[in-house]
């Protein structure tokens, strides 16, 4: 038992570390935009382990097949369709971008340091079913059923708009 345990805090602090490492990866890839989309799918999949060491399996396949799979090679397609180049107005021109930037990140660290509590809190009662498909699909085709089909009619926008950018001429 107490191997388990070893093992599964192991498991968290390696796949923890990678997701913040793979994020920090997405913002500091400032000359490669296509190497930042791929720490994004690096971070991605790190996190739906972390979902599934949680014992959240249907929002760790969620993470991968719309995080992972069709959000970053959307990405991906817009980088090489447009064809992204480091210009001169970048971060490693500015070198006091990055001094600001440090600064901005270390005060709101402070600010949000002094807002978190004490003493933490009892954890809420979880009621029965909370995280099953049928849970989710229940709430999302009753309460959210408006920003469902909105997100939808602007996924379909973007991908008509993809389209439209790729075709050199319309016929």
């Amino acid at each position: 038992m107490e191997q388990a345990l070893f093992w599964e805090r192991a498991l968290f602090w390696c796949f923890g570390g990678l997701s913040i490492v793979s994020a920090a990866g997405v913002v500091l890839n400032v000359r490669s935009t296509v190497n930042s989309a791929l720490s994004l799918v690096v971070c991605m999949l790190s996190l739906a382990v972390l979902f599934i060491m949680l014992h959240a399996e249907f929002a760790g396949v969620l993470q991968v097949m719309i995080y992972a799979g069709a959000i970053v090679v959307l990405f991906l397609f817009v980088i090489m369709l447009l064809n992204l180049q480091g210009g001169a107005m970048g971060a490693e021109s500015q070198p006091w971008l990055k001094i600001v930037g440090a600064g901005l990140v270390i005060g709101a660290t402070v600010q949000l340091t002094a807002l978190l509590p004490g003493p933490p809190r009892p954890w809420p009662e979880i009621p029965d079913g909370f995280g099953q498909v049928r849970f989710i699909g229940m709430s999302l085709f009753t309460d959210y059923v408006l920003a469902f089909e909105l997100a939808g009619v602007l996924l379909l926008a973007g991908i008509v708009a993809a389209v439209v950018l790729a075709k050199k001429s319309l016929d």
